[in-house]
């Protein structure tokens, strides 16, 4: 868990699954950081029990009845988000996934539909980081 600081807004990520279990890393944003330590880890039991998480993939039980959404982050993300991933991997690549939560008409932060306000709740790591839209997410962190 990363806290909120004078940088931007807390996120969470898993350490191990590669290693332990052969799945992604998975990363999520836009919460509070204990409430996603708990959905990273409902995600990560079910990569300890065999499934396979993948790019594209929605999955229903981890966010109070709503689907989250599976997306591939980047690799030039790695160093702005990952330190700590990469300094016990020792060695990008390393697979991560970024696991977005709707809003509450099931509408992703990456939809036109969805409210500014959570258009920005979570950054866009599938896009390169010249390409992401500015906002907290980019500022100070990857440019």
């Amino acid at each position: 868990m990363v806290p909120e600081d004078e940088i931007g807004p807390g996120f969470a990520y898993t350490i191990g699954l590669a290693h332990t279990h052969g799945g992604p890393e998975l990363a999520m944003f836009g919460l509070d950081i204990h409430a996603m330590h708990r959905m990273l880890n409902r995600l990560g039991a079910k990569s300890a029990a065999g499934a396979v998480l993948a790019e594209g993939q929605r999955h229903r039980e981890v966010v109070d009845g709503h689907q989250v959404a599976l997306r591939q982050v980047d690799v030039r993300w790695y160093r702005t988000f990952f330190g700590r991933a990469m300094g016990f991997y020792r060695r990008p690549p390393l697979a991560v996934l970024q696991v977005a939560w709707p809003d509450v008409d099931d509408r992703f932060h990456w939809e036109d539909q969805a409210e500014e306000r959570h258009r920005e709740s979570q950054p866009q790591l599938w896009l390169p980081p010249r390409e992401h839209p500015v906002g907290v997410w980019t500022n100070d962190r990857s440019r």
